[in-house]
């Protein structure tokens, strides 16, 4: 591909972010009405899906894990995560607490960025100091995966009744913790078979290495998602240049294709 062509292209490959980050935890106009016809069953159907798609806080868990040889030490940092979304999740949705979801989203990437530096040892290497106490970490961490939970939740119709606001959201969180329960046996049963092989002891820096890069590729999506969220047409391309550039890549196309022919 010639320099000038991918200049002409790369701004219109931009637009495919923004429906990224939207469906990173979006909840469609199917869901909503099907919130209101449905029981509470509904949400705890959405709140287990919602969970297994929910890679930031899946990449999450995966690193928290990642080193844990034994049930009591999985039980207890999940069991931290967990009241921590809980109490997040639940209050933040009732009394209706919110903020940009973008902005949340990208501070939970820089806890799957945080999980993966800690796992490869970066505090000690790199900033010659002991890492924080990793119980607090995930717990405080836990609340913020809670609170993006919370602003998508807040997205759909829970109704004026404030019991049944709060068993709809109950039902969600009950949901959110069977689908935490079913990815995390998958990430334990895979990661202890993995554990007692040579390749995982020379794997390991790399996996952990994935975890912050992957972080940092959700942080740049969820930050670029927020930059056309809060001022669309103020955006270096805005849709209608991006329109522009299309039609002008196609009319190159064409051209190109004459030339070829002649």
């Amino acid at each position: 591909m010639q320099l000038n062509s991918f200049h002409r292209l790369w701004p219109a490959l931009l637009l495919t972010v923004p429906p990224l980050t939207a469906l990173a935890h979006g909840i469609s106009p199917e869901d909503r009405q099907r919130m209101l016809d449905g029981s509470y069953l509904q949400y705890v159907g959405l709140g287990a899906s919602h969970m297994l798609t929910g890679y930031d806080h899946l990449l999450f868990l995966f690193g928290v894990v990642f080193f844990l040889t034994s049930f009591k030490d999985v039980a207890k940092f999940v069991t931290v995560f967990t009241l921590g979304h809980c109490i997040t999740l639940i209050f933040a949705t009732f009394f209706k607490i919110t903020w940009n979801y973008y902005l949340i989203d990208a501070v939970i990437a820089i806890s799957v960025i945080y999980k993966g530096f800690d796992n490869n040892g970066g505090f000690q290497k790199h900033l010659g100091m002991a890492p924080p106490n990793l119980l607090w970490a995930v717990f405080i961490f836990g609340l913020l995966h809670g609170f993006g939970l919370s602003t998508r939740l807040q997205q759909l119709p829970l109704g004026d009744d404030p019991l049944a606001m709060l068993w709809r959201i109950l039902s969600f969180n009950v949901g959110v913790e069977l689908g935490q329960i079913a990815a995390l046996t998958v990430m334990v049963a895979l990661l202890s078979a993995w554990r007692w092989r040579e390749s995982f002891t020379r794997f390991s820096y790399l996996a952990n290495l994935g975890l912050v890069f992957a972080g940092i590729y959700l942080l740049f999506m969820q930050l670029h998602g927020y930059q056309h969220d809060s001022d669309p047409n103020g955006f270096r391309f805005p849709e209608e240049e991006h329109r522009h550039i299309h039609e002008d890549m196609n009319i190159e196309n064409s051209t190109d294709g004459t030339r070829n022919k002649l």
